[in-house]
């Protein structure tokens, strides 16, 4: 939150010209605050940005986290002494955090403008451990889930996404509107995924004998992977040119990488070495 302060103020608002906190509305609950106010926050903040949604503007609700949330719904529901179900959290946990994430949505309001409201909640399970029941509970409620990895974070690589682990389950919903623009979308995005997987797997190997242990072939496709990790998925928030990038120049940044892709396995196929051994 001080980081926020901090930065809002100085950061300009490419649509309106002035600076980001303008439309900016936060809301801070202290530890030293009572617990029903950490409860009430998430509520208070949904009904804040429905506010502004039913005026037509497209609003985005950040809940940071809805763990902590969670925890005060556990003291206040040991509290009452109410009967605990799984690591002390209250028997309608599931029930709550529906209760939130069904607020979100695309509306025609009463005036026949357009609003919406997309709710991002960031959770923090204990350990990493995406088994314990605020992370299960929420990933069935959502359909977009995005990995934070700490190893990401600490080489450097923003945004900090696990690629392999996150996934969304709009794919089908957008993808009639990505192929309007070009209808080779998709394949280029299975041909991505399918690469990042592959390296996955052979970063295994990589690390315990590096690169040169690996077929030619192989070196390919984690010598693409680099590409597609550093060129499409890594991004500065803070540059203007690269905190933005419209979906044209997404696409064409996709062919251009499946184009060296091509090429390169053309080379090889020439029996054409591509690295030094």
């Amino acid at each position: 939150m001080t980081e926020v302060l901090e930065e809002f103020p100085q950061l300009t608002d490419p649509r309106t010209g002035k600076k980001l906190i303008e439309r900016t509305v936060l809301i801070a609950n202290t530890s030293d605050m009572p617990v029903s106010a950490r409860e009430a926050s998430i509520y208070l903040g949904v009904t804040i940005a429905e506010y502004y949604r039913d005026m037509g503007y497209h609003v985005a609700l950040m809940a940071d986290s809805t763990s902590r949330w969670a925890e005060a719904m556990r003291e206040i529901s040991a509290r009452l002494n109410q009967l605990p179900v799984e690591e002390g959290f209250p028997a309608d946990l599931s029930a709550k955090i529906a209760s939130v994430y069904e607020r979100a949505g695309y509306v025609e309001t009463t005036s026949g403008d357009t609003g919406s409201l997309t709710i991002i909640g960031a959770v923090s399970p204990p350990g990493g451990d995406f088994s314990e029941p605020v992370t299960r509970h929420t990933r069935r409620f959502t359909s977009v889930f995005w990995a934070l990895d700490r190893e990401l974070a600490s080489a450097r690589f923003y945004p900090a996404i696990n690629y392999i682990q996150s996934y969304s389950s709009y794919i089908d919903t957008v993808k009639q509107w990505w192929e309007n623009l070009d209808p080779e979308w998709s394949s280029l995005r299975q041909w991505m995924v399918r690469v990042l997987q592959e390296d996955d797997r052979l970063q295994r190997i990589v690390k315990l004998l590096g690169i040169q242990a690996l077929p030619e072939e192989q070196k390919l496709t984690v010598e693409v992977a680099h590409l597609i990790k550093e060129v499409f998925l890594q991004q500065n928030a803070f540059d203007p040119v690269d905190a933005y990038s419209p979906p044209e120049k997404q696409i064409m940044v996709a062919r251009l990488l499946n184009t060296i892709y091509q090429q390169w396995q053309k080379l090889w196929r020439k029996r054409i070495s591509l690295f030094l051994s």
